[in-house]
């Protein structure tokens, strides 16, 4: 093989071996069970997909720039991004692989799929605080004003399936989030926690 074939080669090789790492790194690493729910839900990083299996945009992206205070739900500083809900898959009993809610960040013109919200509305009869995955869902709280009805009370679990969270997999909110740029993003506060009547 000639010298310049062998450095073409060379650095072919070190790319790939470079690149292969970087690509693997964007998303985090998770359980076996939840690895089931990133590969369900893959085809949805097109977001006209999400469209056409009846997911709706909420039109705002979410972020929370100041941790939720007494009487709220305890978020911590960070983004949610853009919600996109399936209001067909809302029912009082969570499945692991149909998340009523999508979320993605918004990446200059486009929408990136980094996560899913599973949202059950105490008005579904929900008996007790649902758990889905080894994990309690957070509130039950109010609906996040101003894109969601304030009496619309409801239990949510955010898990981040395609970005890595520094607050960790269940977190509601995620520091890397952002919505800057991003056309609609009304202040929002944590929302006020409810009783389960």
């Amino acid at each position: 093989m000639s010298t310049p074939g062998l450095v073409r080669l060379v650095a072919a090789s070190l790319s790939i071996a470079l690149f292969v790492p970087l690509a693997q790194a964007q998303a985090p690493a998770l359980p076996p069970e939840l690895e089931k729910v990133r590969s369900a839900l893959e085809k949805y990083k097109d977001p006209i997909v999400a469209v056409h299996d009846g997911y709706f945009s909420t039109v705002g992206c979410v972020e929370f720039s100041r941790p939720g205070g007494p009487g709220r739900v305890p978020y911590l500083p960070g983004g949610m991004g853009v919600h996109v809900l399936n209001p067909s898959l809302i029912d009082p009993v969570p499945d692991p692989l149909r998340p009523q809610i999508l979320l993605y960040e918004p990446v200059g013109d486009n929408l990136r799929l980094i996560g899913a919200e599973w949202f059950i509305p105490l008005a579904t009869g929900v008996k007790e605080r649902p758990q889905l995955f080894g994990r309690p869902f957070d509130g039950p709280m109010e609906g996040h004003h101003p894109l969601m009805p304030t009496g619309l009370h409801h239990y949510d679990l955010h898990v981040w399936l395609f970005k890595p969270n520094p607050a960790g997999l269940f977190s509601a909110t995620n520091p890397t989030v952002k919505c800057s740029g991003y056309s609609y993003s009304p202040p929002e506060e944590a929302p006020k926690l409810v009783p389960h009547r």
